[in-house]
Protein backbone atom coordinates (compact mmCIF):
# COMPACT_ATOMS: atom_id res chain seq x y z
CA UNK A 1 0.00 0.00 0.00
CA UNK A 2 1.56 3.33 -0.99
CA UNK A 3 1.97 6.04 1.61
CA UNK A 4 -0.37 9.00 1.63
CA UNK A 5 0.66 12.56 0.92
CA UNK A 6 -1.29 13.49 4.08
CA UNK A 7 0.99 11.39 6.26
CA UNK A 8 4.06 12.86 4.54
CA UNK A 9 2.75 16.39 5.22
CA UNK A 10 2.10 15.48 8.85
CA UNK A 11 5.69 14.23 9.30
CA UNK A 12 7.10 17.29 7.51
CA UNK A 13 5.07 19.53 9.84
CA UNK A 14 6.41 17.63 12.86
CA UNK A 15 9.96 18.26 11.57
CA UNK A 16 9.32 21.91 10.68
CA UNK A 17 11.67 23.06 13.44
CA UNK A 18 14.62 21.66 11.50
CA UNK A 19 16.23 23.37 8.54
CA UNK A 20 16.79 21.52 5.29
CA UNK A 21 14.34 18.62 5.56
CA UNK A 22 13.63 17.32 2.07
CA UNK A 23 11.90 14.32 0.60
CA UNK A 24 11.94 12.35 -2.59
CA UNK A 25 9.00 10.26 -3.87
CA UNK A 26 10.06 6.69 -4.62
CA UNK A 27 7.61 4.09 -5.98
CA UNK A 28 4.66 5.26 -3.89
CA UNK A 29 6.73 5.89 -0.78
CA UNK A 30 8.91 8.83 0.36
CA UNK A 31 12.59 9.04 1.26
CA UNK A 32 13.35 11.62 3.97
CA UNK A 33 16.60 13.61 3.99
CA UNK A 34 18.04 15.87 6.66
CA UNK A 35 20.72 18.32 5.52
CA UNK A 36 21.37 16.16 2.48
CA UNK A 37 21.72 12.84 4.33
CA UNK A 38 19.19 10.02 4.00
CA UNK A 39 17.59 9.48 7.42
CA UNK A 40 14.89 7.02 6.44
CA UNK A 41 11.53 7.15 4.82
CA UNK A 42 7.80 6.79 4.94
CA UNK A 43 6.69 3.29 4.00
CA UNK A 44 3.05 2.19 4.28
CA UNK A 45 2.33 5.32 6.33
CA UNK A 46 5.05 4.45 8.88
CA UNK A 47 8.14 6.52 9.59
CA UNK A 48 11.17 4.22 9.45
CA UNK A 49 14.73 5.39 10.11
CA UNK A 50 18.14 3.86 9.53
CA UNK A 51 19.32 1.82 12.53
CA UNK A 52 22.50 3.81 13.15
CA UNK A 53 23.94 3.55 16.67
CA UNK A 54 22.51 6.88 17.86
CA UNK A 55 19.01 5.96 16.63
CA UNK A 56 19.13 2.58 18.37
CA UNK A 57 20.13 4.35 21.60
CA UNK A 58 17.45 7.04 21.18
CA UNK A 59 14.76 4.45 20.38
CA UNK A 60 15.64 1.53 22.69
CA UNK A 61 12.18 -0.08 22.41
CA UNK A 62 11.78 0.45 18.66
CA UNK A 63 10.64 -2.42 16.50
CA UNK A 64 12.76 -3.40 13.51
CA UNK A 65 10.73 -3.49 10.30
CA UNK A 66 11.33 -4.14 6.63
CA UNK A 67 10.27 -1.18 4.51
CA UNK A 68 9.74 -3.55 1.57
CA UNK A 69 10.70 -7.08 0.63
CA UNK A 70 14.45 -7.48 0.11
CA UNK A 71 15.38 -4.29 2.00
CA UNK A 72 17.49 -3.93 5.13
CA UNK A 73 15.67 -3.62 8.43
CA UNK A 74 14.89 -0.16 9.75
CA UNK A 75 13.60 1.22 13.05
CA UNK A 76 9.90 2.02 13.29
CA UNK A 77 9.33 5.42 14.94
CA UNK A 78 6.10 5.19 16.94
CA UNK A 79 6.30 8.54 18.73
CA UNK A 80 5.65 10.77 15.71
CA UNK A 81 3.12 12.94 17.59
CA UNK A 82 5.88 14.49 19.75
CA UNK A 83 7.60 17.23 17.70
CA UNK A 84 10.47 17.68 20.16
CA UNK A 85 11.13 13.95 20.29
CA UNK A 86 11.17 13.61 16.50
CA UNK A 87 13.36 16.68 16.04
CA UNK A 88 15.77 15.35 18.67
CA UNK A 89 15.93 11.99 16.91
CA UNK A 90 16.91 13.54 13.58
CA UNK A 91 19.48 15.86 15.19
CA UNK A 92 20.99 12.97 17.15
CA UNK A 93 21.23 10.75 14.08
CA UNK A 94 22.83 13.30 11.75
CA UNK A 95 26.50 12.69 12.65
CA UNK A 96 26.11 8.90 12.38
CA UNK A 97 24.56 9.00 8.92
CA UNK A 98 26.83 8.46 5.92
CA UNK A 99 27.45 11.23 3.43
CA UNK A 100 25.53 10.73 0.19
CA UNK A 101 27.43 8.99 -2.56
CA UNK A 102 28.41 11.18 -5.48
CA UNK A 103 27.02 9.83 -8.73
CA UNK A 104 29.46 9.55 -11.62
CA UNK A 105 28.26 10.72 -15.00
Amino acid sequence: MPSSKQYLNFILEQLSGLNDITYKPMMGEFLIYYRGKLVGGIYDDRLLVKPVKSAVTYLPQAEYCLPYEGAKQMLNVDNVDDKAFLTGLFETMYDDLPMPKIKKR
